[in-house]
C-alpha cells in the first residue's frame, strides 16, 4: 500500500458542484486528499470502508437526503460531518442521534471546517487503533486454556498466587505455572501490560 493510500481520505457528498470544488480546494490547501460525489447512491456503492478519513455530507439533496445516507452508514465507523444551509434544532438533533460527529451550517468558516475534519480524522484513527488492539487481544486470549483464563481473571482481580490456589483448589506451584503460561501466551512482560490486555477485552464485553 502506498503512502498516499494510507493518508486520510475526505469524502465530499454534495449535489452542488461548486461546493464540492471549493471544499476540495480547501482540503488540498492543508494536504488532505478528497473524493467528491454528487449522488448518494454512487457514494454508498463505491466508497472504501477500509479508508481512514471522514465524510462531509450535505443534509439536503434530491432523492436521498443526508439523513438517509447517515442511516445507511449505521454499520460503518466512518465519522460524518453534516453540512446544511437550512439548519434547525430538529435536523441537528436527528443528525447527532443518527451518529453524526458534527453539524455545521453553510457558509462554514474555513478554520472551523478544517478543525472539525482534523478532529474527525483523529477520532477515526483512534477508533481503528482500538479495533486493532481488541482484535490482537482477542486472538491472544483464545490461546488460553479454561484454567489459564480462570487464573487470568483472578490476577486481574488482584489476588495473590496463594489466594488463587486456595480459591481454585490448586497448589501454589501449579498456579505459578498457569501464571507463567498466561504471561507467555498473552505476550506480556509486566502485570500492568497483562491488566491492560484484560481491560481492553472487558471494555468490548468479551
Amino acid at each position: 500500500m502506498t503512502a498516499d493510500k494510507q493518508s486520510p481520505l475526505i469524502y465530499l457528498l454534495d449535489d452542488d458542484d461548486a461546493v464540492r470544488d471549493a471544499l476540495a480546494l480547501l482540503l488540498r490547501s492543508v494536504g488532505l486528499r478528497s473524493e467528491g460525489f454528487a449522488d448518494p447512491q454512487a457514494f454508498l456503492a463505491s466508497h472504501d470502508r477500509g479508508a481512514i478519513g471522514c465524510l462531509l455530507l450535505d443534509i439536503r439533496m434530491p432523492g436521498m437526503s443526508g439523513l438517509d445516507v447517515l442511516e445507511q452508514l449505521a454499520s460503518s465507523d466512518l465519522p460524518v460531518i453534516m453540512l446544511t444551509g437550512h439548519g434547525n434544532v430538529d435536523l441537528c438533533r436527528r443528525a447527532f442521534k443518527s451518529g453524526a460527529v458534527e453539524f455545521l451550517q453553510k457558509p462554514v468558516d474555513d478554520d472551523v471546517l478544517l478543525d472539525a475534519v482534523q478532529k474527525a480524522v483523529r477520532q477515526h484513527i483512534a477508533s481503528r487503533e482500538r479495533q486493532a488492539a481488541t482484535l490482537a487481544a482477542r486472538h491472544k486470549l483464545a490461546r488460553l486454556s479454561g484454567r489459564e483464563l480462570d487464573v487470568l481473571q483472578r490476577i486481574a482481580d488482584g489476588l495473590s498466587n496463594k489466594e488463587i490456589a486456595r480459591e481454585l483448589a490448586l497448589s501454589p506451584r501449579t498456579v505459578e505455572t498457569y501464571r507463567a503460561n498466561v504471561f507467555a501466551k498473552l505476550e506480556v512482560d509486566t502485570l500492568a501490560q497483562l491488566i491492560r490486555h484484560y481491560l481492553v477485552l472487558l471494555a468490548e464485553g468479551i
